[in-house]
């Protein structure tokens, strides 16, 4: 059964985020975060009426005209709430999706993952004066990136948090099954302000020789920006958990 606090508790953590990312360059900044974070730590499935599963057929109704419309996306988001300073939602991964690597430019952002495994690789740009060595050869521009972890994360794990200089870049695989997470970002995407989704495809160089390791992480790594993949879109559902208001 869903605990006594449920609503009480989603409704806590948006308030807190409203709190925290107000004022982002504030000096209390790091403590609200903190606060976040161990807020966004309790959150389970049953608080929002979640029972593991993937996208549901409803999702295929955000592809409207596009040439997938019908077909049940590999992610589906169900929103939650939005203001000026920050956005909150779900997203559902099907069993083997993948949300390819992106970046949240000028974001912060937090993930916490409610059922399921999922493999998080996360990244950080670098200025192109950090480059080491020439690119491998690409079809588009290429930037710098340091490799900095991927990490299995499950719903005893931690939150998984990224800011605009640190862990800015990931890309998120459900494994073993489906899965789900709690998403904030703050601000949210917003096109008209500079803050558009990009997709980038990881360049690797040429395989080590016999006998060598693989590289290990940290590490840096070349990167090229690339369209959305063509096999990858979000669909969207409603959201059955506690109302939240602001």
């Amino acid at each position: 059964m869903p605990r006594d606090n449920m609503a009480s508790l989603i409704q806590r953590v948006a308030r807190q985020a409203r709190i925290t990312f107000r004022s982002p360059a504030g000096p209390a900044f790091g403590e609200n975060l903190h606060r976040l974070q161990q807020l966004l730590d309790e959150v389970r499935a049953e608080d929002l009426h979640l029972a593991p599963r993937g996208p549901s057929a409803a999702a295929a109704a955000a592809g409207g005209g596009l040439p997938w419309a019908g077909v049940v996306p590999p992610v589906s988001y169900m929103h939650i709430c939005e203001t000026e300073s920050f956005s909150m939602g779900v997203f559902l991964l099907r069993s083997g999706a993948c949300i390819p690597l992106h970046d949240h430019p000028g974001m912060n952002g937090m993930l916490k993952v409610l059922y399921g495994t999922l493999r998080i690789a996360c990244m950080d740009t670098l200025p192109p004066a950090a480059a080491a060595a020439a690119p491998p050869p690409a079809a588009g521009p290429c930037h710098r990136a340091l490799f900095r972890s991927r990490q299995h994360y499950t719903p005893a794990s931690p939150p998984c948090l990224l800011s605009p200089h640190t862990d800015n870049l990931h890309q998120i695989d459900a494994v073993d099954g489906p899965a789900a997470f709690l998403d904030i970002l703050a601000p949210p995407y917003d096109p008209q302000h500079g803050r558009d989704c990009h997709y980038y495809r990881l360049l690797e160089g040429p395989p080590p020789g016999p006998g060598a390791e693989q590289p290990g992480l940290p590490r840096e790594v070349w990167l090229m920006e690339t369209p959305q993949a063509s096999d990858f879109w979000c669909g969207g559902e409603p959201y059955p958990g506690p109302r939240v208001c602001l």
